[in-house]
């Protein structure tokens, strides 16, 4: 897989809702498939495919989706009452998106990560971000990141929350020295599947439904290059597919019974 530094998933914000694509029937059965046999569906990931085809599930491959709308950045703050409606409604973002995912993780039985989950971003160095570059409808980060060149804030959180596919990359031995994805523990998938629920329910507000962060997510496997392991995006894959098929009651049902409580390991070698 190719390797470049992407923006944060919390830029779910930036796409607007669109039409839901195309999908495998049985997503359950196809989850249980992939898990067993993650290199045959995760080379379409690793090609930097849209389509992820399960041969025995799949009526047609998800289709790649329109291009999201351009995004209306809001003028940085300058003044301190603009730094402080900004801070008042991003200390609301953010703790509502914690909320949510706390309440996700619950459902996955994971609620020690939903209890922990994003603390970092009530530090100075992330919080400021927010005060200075709150947006509303997708992450300061990403804002800073268009008025700076890059984002201190995510450089901070990346490297402190491991539910976040970017921290986990690392030099391969005989590589160029370019950084690769290596595959990310169980736990942490499921905390960033329900990170990224929780960032579409945030953003797109009435818009959400549950395909979409299935479709952020092929938005995704379509940039040239993204420094997420195969099996973990593939793993990935299979439970947004799930979550839009069947829905988030369904869906987080299966992820208790079926991966979290015989503790599920998705890749040869892996971790839960």
């Amino acid at each position: 897989m190719n390797v470049m530094p992407t923006a944060s998933t919390e830029d779910a914000a930036a796409s607007a809702h669109v039409a839901q694509p195309a999908r495998a029937d049985g997503a359950a059965s196809a989850a249980t498939t992939a898990a067993s046999e993650p290199a045959s569906r995760a080379a379409a990931v690793a090609n930097n495919s849209t389509s992820v085809p399960n041969t025995e599930t799949d009526q047609q491959p998800l289709q790649t989706p329109p291009t999201r709308p351009a995004r209306v950045t809001k003028p940085a703050a300058t003044t301190p009452s603009a730094f402080a409606r900004n801070a008042a409604a991003h200390f609301a973002t953010i703790t509502r998106h914690r909320l949510i995912v706390c309440e996700l993780c619950c459902k996955a039985g994971l609620a020690w990560q939903g209890l922990v989950h994003d603390l970092s971003k009530y530090s100075p160095t992330e919080f400021a971000t927010g005060m200075r570059y709150f947006q509303g409808t997708f992450s300061p980060n990403a804002a800073q990141r268009d008025a700076e060149g890059y984002s201190t804030a995510w450089l901070h959180h990346k490297g402190r929350n491991r539910h976040h596919f970017e921290y986990w990359t690392d030099i391969v031995k005989g590589s160029d020295g370019s950084l690769v994805g290596v595959p990310m523990p169980t736990r942490y998938v499921i905390e960033m599947f329900c990170d990224r629920i929780a960032a579409s329910k945030v953003y797109e507000k009435e818009a959400y439904t549950d395909a979409s962060s299935l479709i952020y997510f092929t938005r995704e496997l379509g940039l040239p290059r993204i420094p997420m392991h195969p099996d973990t995006a593939a793993f990935l894959y299979v439970l947004l597919d799930m979550l839009a098929e069947r829905g988030e009651e369904a869906t987080f049902a299966y992820i208790r019974e079926n991966i979290v409580a015989p503790r599920y390991v998705y890749t040869p070698g892996g971790r839960f």
